[in-house]
């Protein structure tokens, strides 16, 4: 802008100087309509000059989302404190651990046709409990007459519990192997595998080998809470 200034006054003048010359050569006559026009013809020149040297990358702000603070709450057990959450239990959720045999043990002798019990110590290891309602089915070998156990009660993580099924021993001799397993409300099976052995004499040569006939009595299902 100072610069059209300053062509502008030199212009004005030039052309004052030529008014006055007196008897001087004759020098070519710029009308005021010529000066305006050169005028705005060097400011928009001048505008064009200072538009290339302004930059033309402008950087663009993008705005930074705010962080979102999502609560979650944990339910809570009876006494009020915090619980730990588990949603929909899966079959991953259930666990079964075997213990031990706490009544025939493996290859106990039996008599044709003795019925028995056996019973078994197991765990829940899983982080689900296990519900009222699942079942505790022969999966393979010899029933032995033994039928499907339904669990009776909840079974809460980390509790032991014993399962007991009354049997009778088959009427062949020789070891007869029946193998059992626990499975949720929609049949689907999970933990360890449980077994029952029991080799199976005559009541003759039991006598003759002078092995007394144990018939265990049945026991009621227990739950021992591991802390």
């Amino acid at each position: 802008m100072q610069k059209t200034k300053s062509i502008l006054i030199i212009m004005i003048v030039a052309l004052t100087l030529a008014a006055c010359g007196g008897n001087q050569a004759a020098t070519p006559t710029i009308s005021v309509a010529d000066v305006q026009t050169m005028a705005v013809s060097t400011f928009a020149s001048s505008l064009t000059q200072t538009a290339e040297a302004m930059p033309t990358d402008i950087p663009t702000i993008t705005p930074t989302p705010a962080n979102t603070v999502v609560a979650t709450f944990a339910p809570l057990n009876a006494n009020g404190t915090p619980g730990t959450e588990v949603g929909n239990p899966t079959a991953s959720c259930y666990r079964l651990v075997y213990i031990s045999d706490v009544t025939i043990s493996d290859h106990t002798q039996m008599t044709a046709g003795e019925k028995f019990t056996k019973t078994w110590s197991v765990q829940n290891t899983g982080g689900c409990a296990w519900q009222p309602g699942f079942k505790f089915t022969f999966v393979g070998g010899n029933p032995m007459s033994g039928s499907t156990f339904v669990l009776p009660q909840a079974v809460n993580p980390n509790d032991q519990y014993q399962i007991s099924v009354p049997m009778v021993a088959p009427t062949t001799t020789g070891d007869a192997t029946g193998t059992w397993r626990m499975s949720d409300t929609n049949g689907t099976f999970f933990g360890d595998p449980l077994t029952v052995v029991i080799t199976v004499t005559s009541a003759a040569t039991t006598a003759t080998a002078g092995t007394p006939i144990i018939t265990p009595t049945a026991t009621t299902p227990s739950i021992t809470n591991i802390p």
